[in-house]
């Protein structure tokens, strides 16, 4: 190991989270670490480990809990109420409608921000017992990933100036 990689900066994100809106936050900050010399390591478990499959057509918006959820329409901000949850088809109008603003304001989709982090050699690893759990096959995720467990990820995570739980 040489000094300058002895005193590169580290950070390490658990990702638990499985659904459209939430995988932008470990997805940006994780590529934007990066190209700032940081090394990172992404451990995705329970429902993040949905972001490591191949096809990423499934990421959904979830409404439910989420009372700041505010979409523009019409040229001002419309809230959604708690309630909307409940009606069948809400999540998926909302899906589509982020599909929608995302690709209209030149957002990077989310298979664009895991092929950066992978290209920027993010270290990616999906949690073994996560991926037991549900019955899930290696096969099912994309390539260049390792499998581990909690013992891995504090191994990198001791060694890290900044841990984020997302």
């Amino acid at each position: 190991m040489t000094a300058e990689s002895a005193n590169q900066k580290r950070m390490s994100i658990i990702v638990t989270k499985g659904t459209l809106d939430w995988a932008y936050p470990p997805f940006i900050l994780a590529t934007t670490a990066a190209a700032m010399d940081v090394k990172v390591s992404m451990f995705f478990t329970f429902y993040g480990l949905q972001l490591l499959k191949k096809n990423l057509d499934h990421l959904q918006i979830s409404t439910l809990g989420n009372p700041a959820m505010e979409m523009p329409m019409m040229g001002m901000h419309m809230t959604m109420p708690n309630l909307m949850p409940v009606i069948p088809g809400v999540d998926a109008l909302c899906t589509t409608m982020m599909k929608n603003l995302i690709k209209k304001k030149g957002v990077a989709s989310i298979p664009e921000l895991r092929a950066a982090a992978i290209e920027s050699e993010v270290e990616i690893i999906g949690c073994q017992m996560t991926l037991d759990l549900f019955e899930m096959k290696k096969d099912d995720l994309i390539d260049g990933i390792q499998l581990g467990g909690a013992a891995m990820y504090m191994e990198g995570a001791l060694k890290s100036d900044i841990n984020l739980f997302i």
